[in-house]
């Protein structure tokens, strides 16, 4: 049940940040909100880690890096097929992928769920589409329509997210949050690296995308809790789990902006709640 409840409010603080972050993202460079993100996630969980001790192995910081290059490519990519492509193709193939790559990599390290928890599994993987799917195209800054589906945005930001939540399972309680806050560390040059091949603006030039401060806070904080998932339970089932955070981004964005939930989104979000109890019986 721990880890039931810390994977489910690391989707939660993803949610909101994601909510956040797309809000700020209208008023600002979507790779310069990304960068301060990212900064500030790393300034948060560095000094988390420093209070915090932690005994990590040679292999551990390696993970950590592994976790760092998946996070800033996953954020990269994500950013950019959001700003470029349709919402409804990127948001569910990014969220997908990253359930699908943890639990691909559970099973190759012996991970065996029961009956129950493999059935909340199954039904998580359409409540996660679903609930992720918009039919608004992706616009840009300057409110225009951007060609593209971002498809292969998406594929490769949900790989990115995989990568970074696979190797966080790898790291151990011992291990305290060093080899998180080292992840975050080699996350900021990557993302900066795509930045500049997408040919876009990493560094925040409008006053608006210091509000990634807050972004990147929350979304620390979802890291800290997806870590601490990894290390009470399955990787499976926190992976899964924290994937739902497009179901708090859509509810937010219902309560807050108005926003109205699509027929098959309420069919997601339902489905979502019925493989949280099914993985919480097992």
């Amino acid at each position: 049940m721990t880890t039931i409840l810390l994977a489910l409010a690391a989707a939660a603080l993803y949610g909101l940040s994601d909510f956040l972050g797309g809000v700020v993202s209208r008023r600002a460079s979507v790779w310069a909100v990304a960068f301060v993100t990212q900064v500030t996630a790393l300034v948060f969980i560095g000094a988390a880690a420093v209070l915090g001790g932690g005994t990590p192995t040679g292999a551990e910081w390696a993970w950590g890096v592994v976790a760092g290059i998946g996070v800033g490519m996953g954020t990269g990519f994500l950013y950019r097929g959001l700003s470029t492509g349709r919402m409804g193709v990127v948001a569910p193939l990014s969220a997908v992928g990253a359930a699908l790559v943890p639990i691909a990599a559970g099973l190759a390290t012996g991970e065996r769920p029961d009956a129950l928890t493999w059935g909340g599994i199954a039904v998580a993987f359409p409540a996660i589409w679903l609930v992720s799917t918009s039919t608004d195209p992706g616009h840009g800054r300057d409110g225009t329509m951007r060609g593209g589906s971002g498809a292969t945005d998406g594929l490769l930001a949900g790989l990115g997210f995989g990568l970074q939540f696979t190797a966080l399972g790898q790291v151990s309680e011992a291990a305290g949050l060093g080899p998180l806050a080292f992840g975050e560390l080699v996350s900021v040059p990557t993302l900066i690296v795509l930045t500049i091949l997408a040919r876009g603006e990493w560094r925040p030039r409008e006053r608006a995308s210091l509000f990634g401060v807050v972004v990147g806070g929350l979304a620390a904080a979802g890291a800290v809790l997806f870590l601490l998932a990894t290390q009470s339970g399955l990787l499976a089932v926190a992976s899964v789990l924290t994937s739902l955070y497009p179901a708090f981004t859509v509810l937010l964005a219902a309560t807050v902006l108005g926003e109205r939930i699509g027929g098959w989104q309420g069919v997601g979000l339902v489905l979502a709640i019925v493989a949280v109890g099914l993985i919480a019986a097992g």
